[in-house]
């Protein structure tokens, strides 16, 4: 999880190779002022999308690579401290954490007025026709000169296959996409799914506190997302949720979307408890 990787990295002594200044938008905001786990995630998306490959793209220009499609795989965000549109000097530091044979994997922290308030990273695959390609020397080269060097992380452990089964989760939230939802590569963007994700927790524990109308804000402050299969549009979707655990101050989900009976994706979020009782907060 990112927090572990906190605690044994300290990020303020490490120079970053990439830092890209952040301008917080309305949309960036939850519902208590601070920015939200998934517009924090909007940021990760915007430093990535800001890091240049000179040599792969030169290879790509030139007609020597591809068609390909960069497909993400998994993805965690982790807000470690609220974040408001009046602070100064939003920072995302980003670096390459591990470098596979057709993968690879980005990594990020958070910075604002100096003290780090977030982190993340996300693991992409280049896809080809036929299936997932081979990097090509010149994206090593690029990648390399972006990578941490003492990194030790490796391939982080998905969930098992109890978590692809419908059977294993205790509520369903049902949602529909929308064709907003859907970006280049014609499926549902994993932006967006991250916001499915936060739609599903709000419809549990709305149901589970009763308010009589009224949404509790116990929205996650962190998610590590697993893609399974395309989400496409028109489509309508169930989330399953599970409390896997909890305590007196946070709560443990287990999320899954499905279409019908197939596994699309899972989730893994950590969201405060509020006034979440032991009953609520089991299986439904």
């Amino acid at each position: 999880m990112v927090h572990e990787f906190l605690l044994r990295s300290p990020f303020m002594k490490y120079v970053f190779p990439v830092r890209s200044g952040i301008r917080v938008r309305q949309a960036d905001l939850g519902r208590d002022g601070a920015v939200s786990t998934v517009g924090m995630a909007r940021w990760l998306e915007d430093a990535r999308i800001r890091l240049e490959f000179p040599q792969f793209e030169q290879l790509v220009a030139a007609g020597e690579f591809g068609p390909y499609q960069i497909i993400f795989v998994g993805q965690s965000v982790e807000r470690l401290a609220p974040v408001r549109r009046t602070d100064a000097d939003i920072e995302v530091h980003t670096d390459i954490r591990r470098i596979g044979r057709s993968s690879f994997t980005y990594g990020h922290a958070v910075f604002a007025r100096g003290n780090q308030v977030g982190a993340g990273d996300a693991t992409v695959v280049l896809l080809g026709v036929a299936g997932p390609l081979a990097l090509p020397e010149e994206l090593v080269a690029d990648l390399t000169a972006l990578a941490r060097p003492d990194s030790d992380d490796t391939v982080a452990t998905r969930p098992d296959a109890e978590r692809h089964r419908r059977s294993h989760y205790a509520y369903f939230a049902p949602l529909r996409a929308r064709i907003s939802d859907v970006d280049l590569n014609q499926h549902v963007n994993y932006l967006a799914l991250a916001a499915w994700y936060d739609e599903a927790v709000a419809a549990f524990t709305t149901s589970a506190l009763d308010l009589g109308g009224l949404v509790p804000d116990l929205s996650p402050s962190s998610y590590r997302i697993d893609y399974v299969g395309e989400v496409t549009y028109p489509g309508d979707y169930d989330i399953g949720v599970l409390v896997g655990s909890f305590d007196a101050d946070v709560v443990h989900y287990q999320l899954g979307i499905f279409l019908g009976d197939t596994c699309l994706g899972v989730a893994d979020a950590i969201g405060p408890r509020g006034e979440l009782r032991a009953r609520s907060s089991g299986p439904c």
